[in-house]
């Protein structure tokens, strides 16, 4: 499992419960669990790196636990309780403190943003409410203890893990439209805007939403529409100024962030987008979900690069730093142990090819001759 782990340059959550890795220069994908003990209370919610390095992988699972996946050994090392399921709703957010030892940050549905550490015990250093209906917590790729949070009825905060008692930032509601009525708020996913303090935001309305901390204004300071449908996760490629988003049904699109147009769309989904991510170093974009495949996108031609079957429904996503390429190891692999997933009956089945016979002209003659004898007849 060691030399297939290290091939794997793009990891992936189903739904059923398993942690898949994709290498994309093989075009295969490997399955890293225990098949035998499979079920719906393992699925994995949320995915993220523990480490600089990208040696190990958090992984978020919905009965309420956190593995720890070691990518050079191929085996998960380590499971730790954090929360219960039951009455915190599963995670919404993953994220990994890298001050003196490692910590872990969650967020579940219920609003509770918990900080553990490895030397802590079962009880979190840090916990703080974000409000009910928490759909997304989303860590600040420059500071690591600043994290933005967001749901239905629950507008976007921002926290410092290390002063948890009140929200650095608070947005404010968009004004009531023309009956002056008041507009529902729902941020379905967020992320931090390098080079700048400003955060954007996807909705459930299929909103786009640009905030701006830094200024006296808490409203958004650039508002976007795009399709008609949800949007469900969004992401920032890395040559910056744009955003790429998702919806429910399977449509994704490159909207610019300063002048509020849509750039072009990446076609070929065929389901809804539960999670996408852009490569932080080169114009590619990484989507899953409920159609089961993974693809990627370049985002200069918008052109699919890759499509890879999966078996599952797709929750999360997360790319290697590393280019997508870039095999990571050398040695043979087998295929993939796809477990109770792996149906053989279909592969052993004979195949059965019908040719059909086309009809000459003599016989195609004959048979209308036939049939006018027998319309003479009666």
């Amino acid at each position: 499992m060691a030399d297939t782990s290290r091939l794997c340059s793009v990891w992936l959550g189903s739904e059923t419960g398993i942690l898949k890795g994709v290498s994309l220069t093989r075009k295969q994908a490997f399955n890293f669990c225990n098949t035998s003990h499979l079920s719906r209370d393992q699925e994995v919610r949320a995915l993220c790196w523990g480490d600089p390095d990208e040696s190990e992988l958090l992984v978020g699972s919905a009965d309420g636990t956190v593995k720890t996946f070691s990518t050079e050994k191929g085996v998960f090392t380590e499971t730790r309780r954090c929360g219960d399921p039951v009455t915190d709703g599963p995670f919404t957010g993953l994220a990994a403190l890298m001050s003196g030892s490692l910590s872990v940050v969650t967020c579940v549905e219920s609003g509770a943003v918990r900080v553990w550490r490895e030397d802590g015990g079962d009880e979190p250093v840090t916990e703080l409410h974000a409000g009910k209906n928490v759909c997304r917590m989303r860590q600040s790729p420059v500071n690591r203890h600043v994290v933005a949070t967001g749901g239905k009825e629950n507008g976007l905060k921002i926290w410092d893990l290390q002063k948890p008692e009140s929200p650095v930032f608070t947005a404010k509601n968009l004004r009531d439209d023309w009956l002056d009525l008041r507009r529902p708020q729902w941020v379905r996913d967020v992320a931090f805007i390098p080079d700048s303090d400003k955060v954007v935001t996807c909705t459930g309305y299929h909103q786009v939403h640009v905030f701006d901390p830094s200024s006296p204004q808490r409203r958004p300071v650039l508002e976007v529409e795009y399709g008609e449908y949800p949007l469900t996760a969004l992401s920032l490629p890395a040559a910056g100024g744009t955003v790429v988003v998702g919806n429910t049904h399977g449509e994704m699109a490159v909207l610019d962030l300063r002048k509020g147009l849509v750039r072009g769309c990446l076609k070929g989904l065929a389901g809804g987008v539960r999670s996408l991510q852009c490569h932080p170093s080169r114009p590619e974009v990484a989507s899953c979900g409920l159609d089961r495949f993974l693809r990627i996108h370049g985002l200069e031609d918008r052109k699919l690069q890759h499509k890879v079957y999966l078996k599952s429904r797709l929750n999360c996503v997360l790319l290697a730093s590393r280019d997508l390429g870039d095999g990571g190891g050398e040695g043979e692999v087998k295929e993939e142990d796809g477990g109770e997933e792996e149906d053989d009956v279909w592969e052993t089945m004979e195949r059965v090819e019908e040719k059909t016979k086309r009809k000459t002209t003599e016989e195609e003659e004959e048979e209308e001759l036939q049939k006018k004898r027998k319309k003479g007849q009666d």
